[in-house]
């Protein structure tokens, strides 16, 4: 069906397609508000991120966010799925009805290579301008009316953060089904379309693709750089054709890429030339905020100075504002216990509510306050422009211990989840150095191990004072030694990247080019929503993974009951203990007890169960026979050694807990993520061995 007859009756398929850090993540926000999913496409990892949103002919839209990418030329797997969908290849999604093509108004001719690939397709297309706001600053200013003549689409400007446009742009979505294909924006040579016709009849009628669309995947498929996967999906004699072609070429004088790449480009400088009228350009002596910043940021000994000030100054915020929702939330949680327990009567049922699931569950709760300020202020970050520059100020150093650049950003998404973070090394093209990153990405100290960090911080470090200005407290002991987790997992992962590079993986760290995106102001909405998507992730794990294994350790622990001891002894002779105990030989050397091997073990599951088994083992073997809940903390710091009287947790055990954490993989999401990305089991036993 062609995608300009859509019944009224069914919801348009809109894709979101633009560069990386065009804004287009802020204007899929502002467009879908809460009404999103993430998920990633059957059988890759790429992320499948959708939304959806009302038109103003009363049709809903289902919006597609694919991966910011510069071309659909497919050499990464972000680029094979965006052509696929776009195309119309894939049978999960549906071929888009209309493209949204977010371009940013201050890098327009960077941005309009790839808008020349989606004119090709011949599929309806909307541009949309972004940053147009920063063109004033630098005297330039951009004709929309001409843009819009040249490209032969509907343009619209937009300042997605304020929501500005965005009504306009919705009526144009809806208008944009109804309008005829776009021209081609660019001339191919003569004896490139002598290659190119061929195939494209051959894909029209083995695909049942539209003429432009057969066009423009002719056009991809014989660029050099296309991955051979590409290929080998294609039909057997459509297959034997573009081989053929590629080898004509390949052999021939004429450089077939060369020539559509300077068509292309040919093209973006006429039409760059006749919508860009730039002014007096600014004055030599007033260098713009933007260099200001960099001299300082990304210079090669205060860069690092900046970057490690940021983590600390977020993380000593975090420890102090977020103790105020971490108190109500304990109180609540202490309230809630008491009021549905108050009725029944003594048993397991009660015990099972108090101990099990509030007291497992409840003690992880406490500390979701810290986990999304954290988020909030990653999110700042990221919008405001740091982190990119973060990613070349790290290059040089990680390209020494055998890192690509692009390393970076999985790594930085490590800190979050290992699971994105290695999902995300699929940007890199070289497979030693995304093997390495992958190796070494669970090292980084994800969101799980917080709740541990937290704990043994808030419990055991002395709250006294690092630096001290004017009488005002700006840093405090439990932070930097929270800091310092962090960069013991950094230094971990770059050590073993270093030896990974010249031992298992030997071979040469591929050169890094990345842009630099302006310096913005942060969205408020959209580091909101990602606190909120995180809440959400953290609140369904809190109630499946951690209540079920709450539960179990209830059981566990409670069972077989011995009524002639003691209710402090319980937990030592019971089916948890009993496991604990075996694996206390092991454990005695690091400090660990019986009860922290019952933790470590439950935390394979995952790392922040650490905290919830705590808190079931310390309600079980607790004495009060009220229905309250223990106040973790003070418990761990009265247990004692019923044989030697010594306190079992000290702030030594406390650190080397920690640092337990840092260097262990506890996580089995993640190790399933590895075997998938790596296509075995080999690297993933691998990995659990070498990080236990």
């Amino acid at each position: 069906m062609n995608s300009a007859t859509v019944p009224a009756s069914r919801s348009l398929t809109v894709a979101l397609v633009g560069n990386p850090n065009c804004g287009k993540t802020t204007l899929f926000n502002a467009l879908t508000g809460l009404r999103q999913k993430v998920g990633n496409y059957p059988g890759v990892t790429v992320e499948k991120k959708e939304g959806r949103v009302g038109l103003d002919n009363g049709q809903t839209a289902r919006l597609l966010d694919l991966p910011g990418l510069y071309s659909l030329t497919p050499h990464s797997p972000d680029e094979v799925i965006a052509r696929e969908v776009l195309i119309g290849l894939r049978d999960d999604t549906p071929r888009p009805d209309v493209i949204v093509n977010v371009v940013d108004a201050s890098n327009l001719e960077r941005n309009l290579y790839l808008t020349s690939q989606l004119l090709d397709m011949g599929l309806p297309l909307v541009v949309v301008l972004t940053m147009a706001d920063t063109l004033d600053k630098d005297g330039v200013t951009l004709d929309a009316a001409r843009l819009e003549a040249a490209l032969g689409v509907p343009v619209r400007a937009v300042v997605a953060s304020k929501r500005q446009g965005i009504g306009a742009l919705l009526t144009t979505i809806a208008d944009a089904v109804h309008r005829p294909a776009p021209a081609l924006a660019w001339q191919v040579p003569a004896a490139l379309a002598a290659e190119i016709a061929p195939i494209q009849a051959l894909l029209e009628r083995e695909q049942n693709l539209l003429p432009r669309l057969a066009f423009a995947e002719t056009v991809s498929l014989l660029m050099p750089e296309t991955e051979t996967a590409a290929i080998a999906r294609l039909p057997e004699p459509a297959r034997v054709q573009v081989m053929q072609a590629r080898e004509r070429l390949q052999s021939g004088k004429s450089d077939f890429a060369s020539q559509v790449i300077e068509a292309r480009y040919a093209w973006v400088a006429r039409v760059g030339k006749d919508v860009l009228k730039r002014g007096a350009a600014p004055k030599r002596n007033r260098p713009l905020p933007t260099s200001r910043i960099d001299r300082v940021v990304m210079h090669p000994f205060w860069g690092y100075v900046v970057f490690i000030a940021l983590m600390t100054l977020i993380f000593q915020s975090i420890f102090t504002w977020a103790q105020v929702p971490m108190d109500a939330i304990r109180s609540g949680m202490n309230a809630l216990a008491v009021s549905l327990t108050r009725g029944l009567p003594p048993g397991d049922l009660r015990e099972l509510l108090r101990d099990g699931v509030l007291g497992g569950v409840g003690n992880a709760l406490v500390f979701l306050p810290q986990i999304l300020l954290l988020f909030f202020f990653i999110s700042l970050l990221e919008d405001t422009g740091y982190m990119a520059r973060a990613a070349f100020l790290m290059d040089k150093l990680m390209s020494k211990v055998g890192l690509h650049g692009k390393s970076f950003i999985p790594l930085v998404s490590s800190f979050a989840c290992a699971i994105p973070g290695i999902m995300a090394t699929r940007t890199i093209g070289d497979r030693k150095a995304r093997l390495i990153t992958i190796l070494v990405a669970p090292l980084m100290s994800c969101s799980a191990r917080l709740p541990v960090y937290f704990l043994m911080t808030a419990a055991f470090i002395p709250n006294r004072p690092v630096l001290t200005i004017f009488g005002h407290t700006f840093l405090t002991l439990p932070t930097v030694t929270f800091v310092a987790m962090y960069f013991l997992g950094m230094a971990a992962a770059f050590g073993m990247a270093w030896l990974f590079h010249r031992t298992l993986l030997k071979g040469v760290a591929p050169n890094f080019l990345m842009e630099l995106p302006p310096y913005r102001l942060p969205s408020l909405k959209t580091a909101l929503l990602q606190m909120i998507e995180r809440a959400g992730l953290f609140l369904r794990r809190a109630g499946t993974v951690i209540l079920a294994i709450s539960v179990v350790l209830w059981f566990l622990s409670t069972y077989p009951k011995r009524p002639e001891l003691p209710r402090s002894e319980q937990v030592a002779h019971s089916f948890a203990g009993m496991a604990g105990r075996a694996l206390e030989p092991v454990l005695k050397p690091l400090g660990f007890d019986y009860k922290m091997g019952i933790g470590i073990v439950a935390s394979f599951a995952a790392r922040e169960v650490f905290v919830s088994a705590m808190g079931t083992i310390y309600n079980v073997d607790d004495a009060k026979s009220d229905s309250g809940q223990v106040d973790l903390r003070q418990k761990l710091r009265d247990d004692r050694d019923p044989h030697t009287g010594r306190r079992v947790f000290t702030p030594l055990v406390a650190v080397c807990l920690m640092v337990y954490y840092v260097l262990a993989m506890q996580c089995i999401s993640t190790v399933a993520v590895v075997r998938r990305e790596t296509n075995g089991w080999r690297w993933p036993l691998f990995q659990i061995a070498y990080m236990t």
